[in-house]
C-alpha cells in the first residue's frame, strides 16, 4: 500500500483549502492522521502538538539545512536555514538586543513614539485600512531601528518585503519564484553593505560584521527583517480582528487591561502569523504512525498544533482568559525559536493599547469584511476599520 492509500485524509487535502480556511481540515487530520502524507505538499504534514514539538526540537533528525528550504533559495543560508554549530554561529551575533530586558529597555519608548506618530496621521479620518497605514510601517520602523539599517524608507523596505515574502510563499506552494524576490534581496544586501561600511554607525549590522562575512550578515538581516515585519504585522491585524469580532472579549480587555497579554497569546494560538515550518528528514524514522524516509519534507502545521483539543479545550474559541494560551507554538520551539518573539509581543501590546485608547468606538468596517488567509503566512489581506460616531 502506498502513502496515498495509507493516508486518505491527506490525499484529499488541497493547498487551496489550507490557504483559505484550513481549520476544519486540520482538525480532521489531527484526529485521524496526525502525521499525514499530503500529495499536494509533496511531503508530510504534522498537525498534533506533541508530534509537532518532537519535530522542531530534534534538529538532528528533522533539519532545515536542505537545498529545498524556501527562504534560503531567496536570500541564501542564514540562521533560519542552518543547524548545529553553523546555526549557532549565525544566530549569536544578533541575539543580545532581542532578550526580554534588552527589548524593554531598548525599544519600548521608540515603539510608543512611533505608534503615536502613525495613529496621529489618521485618527481624525474616522476610517483606515490598518495593515499598510499602521501595522506594516510600525513593524518596518522597529526592525530598521533594531538592525540599524541606514538610508532606507518605509515604502522601499515594504516593497522588498512584499517581493521576498511572495517568492518564499511561491516556492513553498511548489511554484517557481519570480525574479522580483531576487532583485529585492539584491537591493537589501546593498543597503546592508552600505550600513556596515559606515563606520560612524554603531548598528547591530556593523557589530555582527565583526563575526560574520558581509554576505552572511545580509542573509541574516533579511530573515530578521522580514520575519519581524511579517510576524508583527500579522500579530497586530489578527489580534485586532479577533477582538473586534468578539465584543464580549473586547469588553473584558477594556475593563481589565492586564488581559491584553492574554488576547495577544490567544490570537497567536488561533492564527499564528507563520502557519507552517518546514523540516527535512536526515534519516529514516518513525513519527506517530508514519514511516518517514530520509530526505522527505516534513511540514509542521503550527496552526493545527495550536488548536489541539488535548491541550486547549474548546480550541476554536477566542478566550482572553484562557490559562494556558502561552503554550501556543506560533514562534516555534527548539533551536529555531523565533529570535524576535519578545520584540513582536511588545510591539503588538503597545499597538493594541494605543489603538483602543485613541480610536473610540473602534469597529470593523461592515462593508469590507476581513479574514486571515495564506498557506505559509496567515493574516487578513486588508483590515478596514471605522471609529467615532455613526452606526456603520
Amino acid at each position: 500500500m502506498n502513502a496515498v492509500d495509507s493516508f486518505p485524509l491527506g490525499a484529499a487535502t488541497t493547498l487551496a483549502e489550507l490557504a483559505d480556511d484550513p481549520h476544519a481540515r486540520l482538525a480532521l487530520l489531527r484526529a485521524g492522521e496526525p502525521v499525514s502524507w499530503v500529495p499536494e505538499l509533496g511531503g508530510w504534514l504534522v498537525t498534533r502538538r506533541d508530534l509537532a514539538m518532537d519535530v522542531m526540537r530534534d534538529a538532528g533528525t528533522f533539519t532545515v539545512d536542505d537545498p529545498r528550504f524556501s527562504t534560503a533559495r531567496v536570500v541564501g543560508p542564514s540562521m533560519l536555514s542552518l543547524d548545529g554549530e553553523r546555526h549557532a554561529r549565525h544566530r549569536e551575533p544578533f541575539a543580545a538586543p532581542f532578550r526580554p530586558r534588552e527589548v524593554r529597555q531598548g525599544f519600548e519608548g521608540f515603539i510608543e513614539r512611533e505608534t503615536d506618530r502613525l495613529i496621529g496621521g489618521f485618527e481624525d479620518a474616522g476610517s483606515v485600512e490598518l495593515s499598510r497605514v499602521f501595522a506594516a510601517p510600525l513593524a518596518v520602523s522597529v526592525m530598521t531601528e533594531a538592525l540599524g539599517l541606514a538610508g532606507t524608507g518605509t515604502d522601499t523596505v515594504l516593497s522588498w518585503y512584499d517581493a521576498i515574502v511572495r517568492s518564499v510563499a511561491d516556492i513553498t506552494a511548489g511554484h517557481a519564484a519570480g525574479a522580483d524576490g531576487t532583485a529585492a534581496y539584491a537591493e537589501l544586501r546593498a543597503a546592508v553593505e552600505a550600513t556596515i561600511a559606515d563606520r560612524d554607525t554603531g548598528s547591530l549590522l556593523a557589530s555582527a560584521a565583526g563575526k560574520l562575512t558581509v554576505p552572511e550578515v545580509a542573509s541574516n538581516a533579511a530573515v530578521l527583517m522580514f520575519g519581524g515585519i511579517e510576524t508583527t504585522e500579522a500579530m497586530i491585524t489578527n489580534a485586532l480582528l479577533h477582538l473586534l469580532r468578539n465584543p464580549d472579549q473586547l469588553a473584558l480587555v477594556r475593563d481589565d487591561p492586564a488581559l491584553l497579554d492574554g488576547a495577544v497569546e490567544e490570537s497567536l494560538r488561533l492564527e499564528p502569523g507563520a502557519a507552517v515550518v518546514d523540516r527535512y528528514a536526515t534519516r529514516d524514522t518513525v513519527l506517530g504512525a508514519a514511516t518517514i524516509r530520509r530526505g522527505d519534507l516534513v511540514s509542521v502545521s503550527l496552526t493545527g498544533a495550536n488548536r489541539d483539543p488535548e491541550v486547549f479545550p474548546d480550541p476554536d474559541r477566542f478566550d482572553v482568559r484562557r490559562d494556558n494560551s502561552r503554550l501556543q507554538l506560533a514562534f516555534a520551539i527548539g533551536p529555531h525559536y523565533c529570535l524576535g518573539a519578545h520584540l513582536a509581543r511588545l510591539e503588538t501590546r503597545v499597538a493594541l493599547r494605543r489603538l483602543l485608547a485613541r480610536l473610540p468606538g473602534l469597529r470593523l468596517d461592515p462593508d469590507r469584511p476581513a479574514a486571515p488567509s495564506g498557506l505559509v503566512f496567515r493574516k487578513p489581506l486588508s483590515l478596514h476599520l471605522r471609529w467615532g460616531g455613526g452606526a456603520g
